[in-house]
């Protein structure tokens, strides 16, 4: 019997079979759901995963090499990326679905039965396909790259990368997908495209190297390490989500094969994660007036990146800058103290956003903004952090008070009940930290220039 067979609520996957879900391997007998709503958020339930296996290859990696395979300034910009990409899908449905559900109400031509296996794998080779022809426009067109860009920008490929996503991203893809609300049920839809992502997390990674006849077929940790490249050789190419056959179909596959240099061909030099979201928007607005010519200035938001006036659409491969093998990753020199005051700091808004995921159903609409906006200033204020910003010092005193005054006013709480007042000392005595910090840089810059 198939899943879903009777209506009801989300059904709650065991552990196995969320494990599964991660490898795209649960069948359609585990995976058909009847209605929308018995469709588990699969995403939000493999967070305990992604930790579990963040720790395996940070293990597997010292074996491998001696060495783990991040840097904690890199790790966190890439999990704050994460959460932020997450917090619009808490005040609303997912825009994939709301248009998907849309188009299925009103234009549907045919319905496909939920519960038939074909049904199924029509479906993981549908949702497949679109994401192919989405990630390739997305490295083709430029405002679309601008969005997708961020995904690219760390200088590390781990598993924290996989988990490095774009909040504006979700607002260009959804599109691809509207043929398959033709016929193919919601229900069946939201499976696949949680599955579809939810495979690509375990390939952003070093530790695996090749899996033999699979890199025929499927998308590998080879093959992607090749898309996350900066090499020459690298540079739009592969773009399978699950599977490789469609970059083998159009030409678009490449074999891993020089070292990989991993980020972006003009690293961005940044942590901070509303930064890395908002900056290729103001070069592109920079270069639309500054460039001449109307039909000119449209070429700047639709054709590639790398275009200009004169050449290709897609760039001039030569003007792609040589690897030479001497890049060395943006890594601001920080205090210890620094770096591990960030990682209980984020731990802590770990902890607040998943409790915010678990009771949104039940809070105001103010206090749940209200949390949004105090998860987003945190993040925005680790990656100054992450940079030794002098300016880190002030926008954390203002974040301690006003975590400690809207705790005490009963708009935030832990998961945990017994870290309450843990959190009350610690944010006390972090504010008094900074503030000890800044009297002191106002002290030392009044004697100098005495």
């Amino acid at each position: 019997m198939a899943a879903g067979s009777e209506a009801g609520g989300p059904r709650d996957p065991t552990p196995g079979q969320q494990l599964r879900a991660l490898f795209y391997a649960l069948p359609p007998g585990e995976s058909s759901f009847h209605s929308l709503e018995e469709v588990p958020d699969y995403v939000e339930k493999s967070i305990p995963f992604f930790i579990t296996f963040i720790g395996l290859e940070f293990a597997v990696s010292w074996i491998q090499k001696r060495k783990l395979s991040g840097r904690i300034n890199d790790g966190i910009s890439s999990l704050s990326l994460g959460i932020l990409s997450r917090l619009p899908d808490v005040l609303f449905r997912s825009v994939d679905l709301i248009s998907y559900i849309y188009v299925w109400n009103n234009y549907r031509l045919f319905e496909l039965p939920w519960d038939s296996p074909w049904t199924w794998y029509l479906t993981l080779l549908g949702v497949d396909f679109a994401y192919y022809c989405f990630h390739r426009i997305s490295h083709e067109v430029n405002i679309i790259w601008a969005a997708h860009q961020v995904h690219h920008s760390s200088e590390d490929y781990n598993l924290f990368t996989a988990l490095r996503q774009s909040v504006l991203q979700k607002y260009t893809s959804w599109m691809f997908n509207l043929p398959m609300a033709l016929f193919i049920p919601p229900s069946v839809f939201a499976v696949h495209l949680q599955f579809n992502l939810l495979y690509q997390f375990w390939i952003h990674t070093e530790v695996i190297t090749k899996l033999g006849p699979l890199e025929w077929i499927l998308n590998t940790p080879s093959h992607h390490r090749v898309h996350h490249g900066r090499n020459p050789y690298c540079i739009d190419k592969n773009y399978g989500g699950t599977l490789i056959i469609w970059d083998r179909i159009f030409g678009t596959f490449e074999a891993e094969d020089a070292k990989v240099v991993y980020g972006l061909t003009h690293p961005v030099n940044s942590f901070d994660p509303i930064m890395l979201q908002l900056r290729p928007l103001a070069h592109i607005w920079n270069t639309f007036w500054a460039t001449p010519g109307f039909c000119n200035k449209l070429s700047v938001i639709f054709k590639g990146p790398g275009w200009g006036p004169g050449k290709p659409r897609l760039g001039l491969p030569e003007e792609i800058p040589v690897i030479t093998g001497k890049e060395v990753p943006f890594n601001p020199i920080v205090p210890a103290y620094l770096n591990c005051y960030a990682v209980v700091h984020f731990a802590v808004i770990v902890d607040l956003y998943t409790e915010l995921l678990a009771s949104v159903t039940v809070l105001s609409q103010g206090t749940v903004l209200l949390r949004i906006g105090f998860i987003i200033l945190s993040l925005a204020s680790f990656g100054l952090l992450m940079e030794n910003k002098s300016k880190a010092g002030i926008l954390e005193i203002i974040r301690c008070l006003v975590f400690i005054g809207i705790y005490k006013l009963g708009y935030f709480r832990s998961q945990f009940s017994f870290l309450g007042y843990a959190y009350e000392v610690l944010f006390s005595l972090c504010a008094a930290f900074w503030g000890i910090q800044i009297i002191k840089r106002i002290t030392s810059f009044k004697d100098k220039r005495h």
